[in-house]
């Protein structure tokens, strides 16, 4: 029976915890798409990264998002946003793991999930997949779109999300997906894309060159200013535009900038990372 007070009472617990996206998806969402999904892929998720194969008593998957500060993404690739990357991934782990606690405390089994599954970038080299997608739990929990970028695109925060889930043996009612496809397919992201690892073509969303964008990625840490950062920074999706005044995105073209930003971007970049 699937406990409607529960996730209310788990809903209250993430807006004490200011967790501003909170989506449930039911396990069998992965085994059987919902028709309102705005994409249709050729290729599905392989069984072996569902979650009940990682933790077989999932019934409901609870996928939490905590945003990235659009101008400190601005600056990136720099060691600000580098540090603001490790510190919502840390926040992501801590509050994921707070609310599994409250969950088993409460007689439901519950385990969270790191926002990153690899030990090195080398390992993405080898092997370019963690052993679980938060961005296709968010998708499945109704929390956004793919973008052209293959990155979950959010109306709040467009692409300026990081995700982490928790597995829960309680069963608790799926939210609702919109079906809305928020993608413009303004072509930034791929244009913007410094190792052209983003494709046109193809199904939507088009596969990235993981490879590519991993070597790109190993580039930056060595240089201790990753990850790259500039799909993100470029897409004009997200109310967070709204916020922070960036709804003109013409500001991240070249011989557009206004001088006030180029002067601040370019006094981050010269510190504190080997550019």
């Amino acid at each position: 029976m699937k406990n409607g007070s529960l996730k209310k009472e788990i809903q209250k617990k993430c807006n004490e915890l200011q967790i501003p996206l909170v989506g449930f998806a039911p396990v069998d969402r992965w085994g059987n798409p919902p028709e309102e999904l705005p994409h249709n892929f050729n290729q599905w998720i392989d069984e072996e990264f569902w979650p009940q194969s990682i933790y077989p008593e999932t019934k409901t998957v609870i996928v939490i998002g905590l945003p990235v500060q659009l101008p400190i993404v601005e600056t990136a690739p720099s060691i600000y946003y580098h540090e603001l990357y490790n510190t919502v991934n840390a926040a992501l782990d801590a509050k994921a793991y707070e609310i599994s606690n409250f969950l088993t405390f409460k007689g439901y089994t519950s385990i969270y999930l790191p926002r990153d599954a690899y030990g090195h970038i080398d390992v993405l080299l080898r092997r370019p997949f963690a052993f679980f997608s938060h961005k296709h739990a968010a998708y499945l929990a109704g929390l956004g779109s793919f973008g052209q970028s293959n990155v979950l695109l959010t109306s709040q925060y467009g692409p300026r999300v990081r995700f982490t889930s928790i597995f829960t043996s309680a069963e608790i009612e799926g939210d609702p997906i919109k079906g809305e496809d928020l993608c413009t397919r303004c072509g930034e992201c791929l244009k913007k894309c410094p190792v052209n690892a983003i494709k046109e073509e193809g199904d939507f969303p088009p596969p990235v060159d993981k490879l590519t964008c991993a070597r790109r990625s190993k580039k930056l840490r060595d240089e201790y200013r990753s990850p790259c950062g500039i799909c993100i920074k470029v897409c004009p999706v997200g109310e967070d535009r709204k916020i922070f005044n960036r709804e003109d995105i013409s500001i991240y073209h070249k011989n557009k900038t206004p001088l006030k930003y180029k002067k601040a971007w370019r006094h981050v970049r010269k510190y504190g990372s080997k550019e």
